[in-house]
């Protein structure tokens, strides 16, 4: 019997590149017994309008066969602009549809500096996701709810926005739980400067929150 794999196409900016996001998704998902291929077309603090006005998103969605397609808007945007991140996302529903892959939206973390901002974050992508019958990958929820438990792993940057390695990982963990359906939870994976103990927290949050992902 012929092994599938899952295929994805990740658009965004660093806060999906930095750490390599799809490539600890696909570690985690091989440790579970899932095959998965992606393509990442990022661009450093790129909104998913300068991705559709560039191009090379609707290039590659009609080039590839993908299973999933990801879309994580410009980190700021749902809160400054909910109306422009919902057109945004909206220019690349009936292409992926028509391509036969489903949508994603990388539901992103508020600013060390902000937490209050999660809840436009979140609520901006819900509603989104809802309306246009896409999944919402919830990894922002997963960072609110492990920070108000936990000092350590520090998740946030000293720049208090792009994420640390341990935020990278509870990402891609909660995209395992909501895309894939599995739980992280007990993944031996060697993660540098994060303990086992540091590690079994995040991917128990990541499950919790994760599993909720629609």
């Amino acid at each position: 019997m012929t092994k599938t794999s899952t295929n994805i196409l990740f658009v965004g900016n660093s806060f999906t590149a930095r750490n390599n996001v799809p490539q600890l998704l696909v570690d985690l998902a091989a440790a579970r017994g899932h095959e998965m291929r992606f393509d990442l077309i990022q661009a450093g603090g790129a909104s998913l309008r300068m991705h559709w006005n560039k191009g090379d998103v609707l290039k590659a969605i009609k080039k590839s066969r993908y299973d999933w397609v990801v879309l994580q808007e410009q980190s700021t945007l749902p809160v400054k602009n909910a109306v422009r991140t919902r057109e945004n996302i909206e220019l690349f529903a009936e292409p992926i549809a028509s391509s036969g892959a489903k949508m994603a939206l990388y539901l992103t973390w508020a600013r060390r500096n902000a937490p209050q901002s999660q809840k436009a974050i979140t609520d901006a992508y819900n509603s989104i996701g809802k309306d246009l019958g896409a999944t919402v990958v919830p990894a922002g929820v997963a960072w609110e709810a492990f920070l108000v438990k936990h000092e350590t792993p520090v998740l946030h940057d000293k720049d208090m926005s792009h994420p640390t390695l341990a935020g990278s990982y509870l990402a891609a963990c909660v995209f395992l739980a909501t895309l894939f359906k599995d739980n992280a939870t007990g993944i031996e994976t060697e993660l540098k400067g994060i303990s086992p103990v540091e590690r079994l927290a995040l991917q128990r949050v990541a499950w919790t929150i994760g599993k909720k992902g629609r």
